[in-house]
């Protein structure tokens, strides 16, 4: 399902005061097969930026390429006005944007303090000073650093792969999918918890199935379809839009109901 209609005209800030700013990129896993097409989003300091959208519209591909795990054809990515486009995974985290997967988030056989430990390799000395700071959003954590991530529920896993993402003191996080297999109850625990990060001074670009959740705390959303952007506004916006409610919303928020 294709929207041609132009995107709802939204204020935002001068490209020189983006922390994140995606230009018309077109993107895919395989030669001459593209999943975005001309994508474009943009995120200020401090902003939670929710992107929904249905099956297969390149939400997930969208994180990826900013993290430097999908190739970027055209267009260009900028992270505080220093352009990003396809640089590797391990440079982005040290110029500090973390990344937490869908999937395989935690390396099961590991602790919980050695799955935080493994996100600051790059800056040992600053293990004590990280640990407080990520146990004290994901205080639950703090009281099992030495359990085995293998042995936890999905929520708690997703709470040590946060942390860990957590653990290098990122100014962007890149969340796909941080309610996904979750009961009601931890999808609930999961959005505070990105709320906090948020609230901690972290730019956030989140992923979410849970699509009206998701726009109940972003500040400004994406609707995604066949890897353009259909829908742009805050989130009360898109929440109260009727083209999107009635194109989107009435099958995206169908696990809520």
């Amino acid at each position: 399902m294709t929207n041609n209609s132009p995107a709802p005209a939204v204020e935002q800030p001068p490209a020189g005061d983006l922390v994140v700013d995606v230009r018309s990129i077109t993107a895919g896993y395989l030669p001459g097969v593209n999943i975005l097409n001309g994508c474009s989003l943009t995120a200020a300091p401090g902003e939670l930026i929710g992107i929904i959208g249905p099956n297969g519209a390149g939400k997930s591909t969208l994180l990826k390429s900013i993290f430097g795990l999908v190739k970027v054809r055209e267009g260009g990515i900028f992270l505080n006005g220093e352009e990003i486009t396809n640089l590797k995974a391990n440079k982005l985290v040290a110029k500090g944007v973390g990344f937490v997967p869908q999937t395989n988030n935690v390396f099961p056989s590991l602790t919980i303090r050695e799955n935080l430990e493994m996100g600051i390799y790059l800056r040992p000395k600053g293990l004590g000073e990280r640990l407080e700071f990520v146990t004290a959003i994901f205080p639950e954590l703090g009281k099992r650093l030495s359990q085995r991530a293998g042995s936890l529920s999905g929520g708690e896993r997703q709470m040590v792969a946060m942390s860990r993402a957590l653990m290098m003191g990122p100014h962007v996080m890149l969340l796909d999918e941080p309610s996904a297999g979750l009961s009601p109850v931890r999808q609930d625990e999961a959005f505070l918890r990105v709320k906090e990060i948020n609230k901690a001074g972290v730019t956030t670009i989140m992923v979410e199935q849970n699509a009206r959740r998701c726009l109940q705390i972003c500040d400004r959303g994406y609707v995604l379809d066949q890897g353009r952007d259909a829908y742009t506004g805050t989130g009360r916006e898109l929440l109260n839009d009727p083209k999107v409610i009635g194109l989107y919303l009435g099958t995206l928020g169908q696990d809520e109901e």
